[in-house]
């Protein structure tokens, strides 16, 4: 059976309205026999560039003999794809993304851009918390010698802000044991000293109201940005924490008991007046054999993030005065009693 195309023969005349199709047209875009897609009509070719200097090289996408950019069978400025004049589309800007820095040892990165912000306390503006953990001395703890406390000071997330080391002599640590006066180095992650604590031989006794215990905070060394005196009192402790002008800026305000009995003790900070609550510095329960075979104590502080990087200092300090008055022992042994007495 042939199945060879017929000419077309309609079986109704002409007169009535048919008549065979028209022939079709050529295209004016015939189809390329090796991709199927129609091409541009063909426009004026530009004439080619001037040769290439001895030893150069084309760039890539230049084709040898025409000016750089022009593709052959194109009208100049013509992209494939595109209405002849439309400009290219441009890609998309990569943008890299900041890779948070961290700091060699687990230390805490120095925030920068800062303004009038003493050296090293850059630190503490973007911190609202801080956990003051004292390093196990073990001459100490099995022989009861005083040696120079050493504190490490970390962020809310475990990362290293500061390092206090005690700058103390021996005679004076055995002989006056808690009471002790000393100076202490607060360094930051370039061994540089940027806060110092001086702490003046005085008496914590309610008995004695006029020579009571008090702390001076400078940073840098040198620069004094506040101090935290004690207030007479006979029940609980009470501390001002005072700026450089002397004037009181917070109030700190401890228990009755300060015996740490398997659970945190808290001394609560309070704006001037006395009656907001602000902040805290508690003593962090440490477990049973720290707790009864050592004097290496852990602690931790919050204070609102908004407060004066000096003032953040201060209060860091008073943690330290607070610490040789209720928790340093003296010969490993316990001599905490209850309120001031």
């Amino acid at each position: 059976m042939s199945h060879k195309p017929t000419p077309y023969s309609p079986n109704f005349p002409a007169s009535q309205g048919y008549e065979p199709p028209p022939d079709r047209k050529q295209e004016s875009y015939p189809m390329s026999p090796q991709t199927g897609y129609p091409h541009p009509p063909p426009g004026p070719v530009a004439p080619p560039g001037p040769p290439l200097p001895p030893g150069a090289h084309p760039l890539p996408g230049m084709q040898p003999g025409f000016q750089p950019g022009f593709q052959p069978g194109y009208q100049p400025g013509y992209q494939p794809g595109f209405a002849p004049g439309f400009p290219h589309p441009q890609p998309y800007p990569v943008v890299q993304q900041p890779i948070p820095q961290t700091q060699p040892g687990g230390w805490m990165t120095i925030p920068q851009g800062l303004t009038n912000c003493p050296p090293g306390l850059e630190y503490l503006s973007l911190i609202d918390h801080l956990l003051v953990h004292q390093k196990v001395e073990l001459l100490e703890a099995f022989v009861g010698f005083e040696t120079n406390n050493k504190y490490t000071v970390k962020n809310s997330v475990g990362q290293k802000v500061y390092y206090a080391v005690e700058d103390n002599d021996c005679c004076t640590r055995n002989c006056c044991g808690p009471m002790r006066p000393f100076d202490m180095k607060i360094l930051d992650n370039f061994q540089n000293e940027v806060i110092h604590l001086h702490r003046p031989l005085a008496c914590d006794s309610c008995w004695c109201p006029c020579w009571l215990q008090s702390m001076e905070v400078s940073a840098p060394p040198g620069n004094v940005i506040g101090t935290i005196e004690q207030q007479w009192s006979i029940c609980k402790p009470c501390y001002d924490v005072k700026n450089a002008a002397g004037d009181v800026v917070l109030k700190i305000k401890g228990p009755f008991c300060t015996y740490s009995i398997c659970g945190d003790v808290e001394f609560n900070v309070y704006s001037k007046d006395g009656e907001t609550k602000v902040g805290k510095i508690t003593k962090q329960w440490s477990g049973f054999a720290r707790e009864a075979f050592t004097d290496s104590d852990y602690f931790g502080i919050s204070f609102p993030m908004d407060l004066d990087v000096k003032i953040k200092a201060v209060l860091l300090g008073a943690c330290f005065l607070i610490d040789f008055m209720f928790f340093e022992k003296s010969g490993n042994k316990e001599s905490d009693g209850p309120g001031m007495l």
